[in-house]
Formats: structure tokens, sequence, C-alpha cells
């Protein structure tokens, strides 16, 4: 995988109308710094350990867990809608894996680098505590709620099945204590207190996530509870939904990283029948897997229906893959089908990025109580190839009008930063007026007036 970060663009300076933009007359720049500077002359660690042995998906070391799956499914899934609309999942091409459905996503641009039945509806398992998590970090985020927070187990919480930590009724333990029994331990009980602790019941909290996860655009997606233990047939989502909630939990949370790739770790529990230390180990085997990537999580998945679920997130070079498994038939299998898919992808992909975006000017404001705006950019432009592309001919078109007519809010778009290779455009960053500027009335007019004569008479 190579990573380029590029500043300069090929090609000449040239002039030609942009897009029309209301009460304005434009011009478009292409700017060409490495074709200026040739017209003047300047032309983690690896560890061997072999894979665990095929086995339960989440084992813990004190007590022993029941001898049912990690969550007992009964009834058969609801046969899930074809692909979601604009989303039509295509043949894979690429690496041949055993799981039916898979995702290899980029983090940072979310384009698709491999994709096989990726909108068949599919039970989770504890797949699906990614988007309690989410729903975690968004209310730590918002104020909400404190890692130092100390949050009770409920009777209900206590009765969890499946994958526990084996929390008691009236214990308490932190916020961030209960958030490493989610990630690491894949801890049902744990998924159910921090539930209850930011919505009351865990039965709102799974509203919440329903909702969070249209707003993600993850059509295929229904939650029944916040840890995948449900036998609700209805309780399903698809490989493409899984890589986007795991791209979200990553980029906009990636102090997650804190959490999941801690290999083992003691918890301790305080109850009325004293204080004794519990072990917490990881149930990602891909941890200690051999790998030229450093894996970085992020959650694991199985139930006698659901097989074995797994979203696996990497990063090299300051490149992030994200591979997500579903049903795949055994142990092993999650985990060598997630390294044979970023294996693809680091071996296949290269990511520009561009640090040193062109310096924007101000923009002349008519009939503004100020005659000039700055600008900024909305974020920063990255774009994912797979086809060898040369990144180094990439163009950089910087797309503004002449001026803009007051008023102008702050925030309002200007103009792009267009990016095109070999005249196909790549994309194009948004520029944004970076101040308000009011409409001037009669008094401004007359102040202007006045301090033009007074800086002539003088």
């Amino acid at each position: 995988m190579k990573r380029i970060i590029i500043a300069l663009c090929t090609g000449s300076l040239m002039l030609t109308p942009p897009p029309a933009m209301d009460g304005t007359k434009g011009t478009i720049l292409v700017t060409s710094e490495a074709a200026q500077a040739a017209a003047e002359g300047q032309g983690e660690e690896q560890i061997s350990q072999p894979p665990a042995p095929e086995s339960a998906e989440e084992q813990v070391s004190q007590p022993p867990a029941p001898e049912s799956a990690e969550e007992q499914i009964s009834q058969p899934p609801a046969p899930g809608p074809g692909p979601a609309e604009g989303q039509a999942s295509q043949p894979a091409s690429g690496p041949e894996i055993s799981a039916p459905s898979a995702v290899l996503m980029e983090a940072s641009t979310g384009k698709v680098i491999y994709e096989k039945d990726a909108d068949k509806q599919r039970r989770p398992a504890s797949i699906t505590k990614i988007m309690t998590l989410i729903l975690i970090f968004d209310a730590i985020d918002s104020g909400k709620i404190k890692l130092t927070d100390e949050v009770v187990t409920s009777a209900y919480a206590k009765s969890m099945g499946g994958s526990q930590v084996f929390l008691e009724e009236g214990e308490i333990q932190t916020v961030e204590t209960l958030i490493k029994c989610i990630v690491v331990a894949s801890g049902n009980d744990a998924s159910v207190a921090m539930a209850e602790y930011i919505s009351g019941t865990e039965g709102e909290f799974v509203k919440q996530m329903n909702d969070r996860a249209a707003g993600l655009g993850m059509t295929g997606t229904h939650f029944e509870d916040c840890c995948g233990l449900t036998d609700s047939p209805t309780h399903v989502t698809t490989a493409r939904d899984i890589a986007v909630m795991s791209r979200e939990l990553i980029t906009k949370y990636p102090q997650i990283h804190n959490y999941s790739t801690i290999w083992m770790e003691n918890i301790t529990h305080v109850t009325k029948q004293g204080t004794k230390e519990f072990g917490l180990s990881n149930t990602n085997k891909l941890l200690k897997m051999s790998t030229s990537y450093k894996v970085t999580g992020l959650k694991t998945g199985s139930t006698s229906l659901a097989k074995y679920c797994l979203s696996a997130t990497a990063e090299k070079d300051g490149v992030r893959l994200i591979a997500s498994i579903m049903a795949a038939p055994d142990y092993k299998a999650r985990f060598a089908d997630a390294q044979t898919l970023l294996n693809y992808g680091y071996a296949n992909c290269t990511l520009y990025e561009d640090q040193d975006m062109p310096s924007l000017p101000e923009m002349m404001v008519r009939n503004g109580v100020e005659d000039m705006v700055p600008l900024k950019y909305k974020g920063v432009f990255s774009y994912l190839g797979v086809n060898g592309e040369d990144f180094q001919a990439v163009e950089k078109k910087l797309m503004l009008p002449e001026y803009l007519e007051a008023p102008v809010k702050a925030g309002d778009t200007v103009g792009v930063l267009r990016y095109e290779l070999a005249g196909k455009a790549l994309g194009e960053v948004a520029i944004l007026s970076d101040k308000e500027v009011e409409k001037a009335g009669y008094k401004d007019y007359f102040m202007k007036a006045l301090g033009a004569w007074l800086m002539k008479a003088g």
C-alpha cells in the first residue's frame, strides 16, 4: 500500500468561466505549482503466535461461561429485501473468501474496495455493540456522561446470558470500565447497564440506535436490542452497514482504539460477597496474528444462526481499512477472510491526500458594510485510487466568483477547489465564507464616502 501526499499539480495556468452563480461574475483559476516550478528549471509490531484454537467466540477466565453459544437464537432470520436503491451488490471481483457476505472499505473516503453480497440482511450477533458504542461515545461527546461516572448494575442487566463479565445486581462500575467490558470481552450485561444509564431503559436506547442507523443511511439495518442477544428474526444488518457504522465509530471517535487494542486486562468486582479480580480477554484474535499492518480492532460476533462475524480495522502508513465479515463458516475463517481482504486492500490501493491546499484570497463583497470577506476550506481532500493512478498529474482548479453580493453569512458556500486527473473529476472541496458581512445601508454608504473624502483631503 502506497500513501502519496501531493501538494503540486501539473498542467498549465488557464482562466475559464466557472459555473454561474446568482448575482456574480465568475473566474476559474487552475493552479499549477509543478508547471511553474518546471518553468523555473526545477524540475505493529508483528507477533508470530498462531491463532487461537477454534472455540466459543468470547472466552473469559473466571467464572466459566455457559455452555450455550454467545447469543443463542432459536428462530430463523426473516428474508431480507434486495439491495438498497443505488447500492446494488455486484459480483465480487478480487480475492476469494469463504464468508458469503463481506465488504472492504477505506475509512477516510468511505470508498468500497471489495464487496460480496454486501446488502444481504443477516444476523449480526455482537457486532450490534458497534452501534451501542457509538451512542455511548455520542453521550460522552455531548457532555451527557463522563468516563468517570459510576453506573449501578440493575437486576435486568445482571440477568443477561451469553458472553458476560458477570456483573452483580447493585454492583458499581465506571463508564470507562464498562466500555472495556463491551469492547474487549463483549459483555452483554455491560452493554445493557450502559444502555439503561444513558436512556433509562434498553428499549429507549434501542430506538436511539435505530435513529442513529437511519441517520447514517444504514437502510438494511434494524436493531431489537443493544447487544445482539435477542432471538428476534428482525434483528438484522448487512456487511455494508457494518462497514458504515464501523467507519463512523473509528473516524468520529478514534479513541475507541485505546480499548479495542487491549489484549488482556483485569477489572475488579466489588459486591456484597467481597472484592475479586476478573480477567478480560479480547475476543478479536486477529490482534495477535502476524500481519504487515497494525490491527486496531474492532468487534466480533457469533451465534449458532449468525455463524461467525467480524468487523476488523487496520492501519498502515496512515491509511485505515475496514473489513466486515458476516456468516463465516467457522471461528478461524472469519479471521482468515479479514486478513485476505486487508492484504488485498493494502496491496492494491493508493491514497491521495492534499495536505498543502492552495491559499485562498479574500473575496470582494458588493453593497456590504465591508468590502472584503476571508475564505476557508470546508475540509481536506482525499481520494482512494485502485487502478494504479499517477497522482502526480492531478490538477487543482480553484473555482471562485469575481465578487459576492451582500449579505454574506459565515459558512456560506462561495466556491470549490476541484480535483481532476486526465480530464476526470476526482472530487472537490467546498470553499466557505469565514465571516459575516451585512448589507450596507444609507449610513454605511455615507461613512464610506466621508472616509474616502477625508483620505483624499489629507
